[in-house]
């Protein structure tokens, strides 16, 4: 990926909706970011996670909505925070990842379900980390304005409609041979841009063992 069309891409992101949207790439969560340089450091981490998969990446995975578990404070689409500090190389290989989450918030780093279960399948079948990219069909955090930033909610139909310009910049960027929705709603927003793609169970709400085997079966 050129300087160029990464600046292109993080431009794009960096226009999300207003309301109870939080931008973890260019807004700080002043009551749980650990810094001021927060969202650079999330800047940061995604740069570098998309540098090492251009032009490699074979399958790319497309979720609903980025969750405050994951990429609120990883930057990283379906990638918590203590994957990162967990000092695997593989998901921004180069780099010493760093926390944006205040230890008082979460001592070890905050932990997606949904971030373990689709790496933990993926490497389970000999995905390599370098041959999948991890996308949401709405990229930034929708959350509930009753319960705070530390919360998730679906994104409404006027917001999931803003999301479709980046979810087609990040499919020009990573022309995958293959595509698989998370869920009926990244499914429905794909359909939109004219992509077929393979629908799987979101291995939410006991979802998992089923998204294991539909997932082995679509890579296999």
């Amino acid at each position: 990926m050129s300087r160029k069309q990464l600046d292109k891409f993080l431009r794009l992101l960096a226009a999300s909706p207003s309301g109870a949207v939080f931008n973890p790439w260019w807004q700080i969560d002043e009551k749980n970011d650990v810094s001021p340089h927060s969202s650079a450091i999330r800047r940061k981490h995604l740069a570098v996670y998309f540098r090492e998969r251009l032009g490699k990446a074979r399958l790319a995975i497309v979720g609903e909505a980025l969750g405050y578990r994951g990429g609120h404070f990883s930057g990283i689409p379906m990638t918590s925070e203590r994957m990162l500090l967990a000092k695997r190389q593989d998901i921004v290989p180069g780099i010493k990842p760093r926390r944006t989450s205040k230890p008082s918030v979460c001592p070890n780093g905050f932990s997606e379900p949904t971030a373990t279960i689709v790496w933990g399948a993926l490497l389970k079948i000999g995905v390599l980390p370098g041959e999948f990219v991890l996308w949401n069909a709405f990229p930034w955090h929708s959350f509930d304005p009753h319960r705070g930033l530390l919360s998730n909610r679906m994104p409404n139909k006027s917001e999931q409609l803003s999301g479709r310009p980046v979810l087609k910049a990040f499919l020009e960027l990573f022309p995958c041979q293959q595509i698989v929705a998370l869920g009926k709603i990244a499914a429905a927003q794909l359909e939109q841009l004219g992509l077929n793609a393979h629908c799987v169970r979101h291995p939410a709400s006991g979802g998992a063992k089923l998204f294991r085997q539909q997932i082995a079966e679509i890579v296999r």
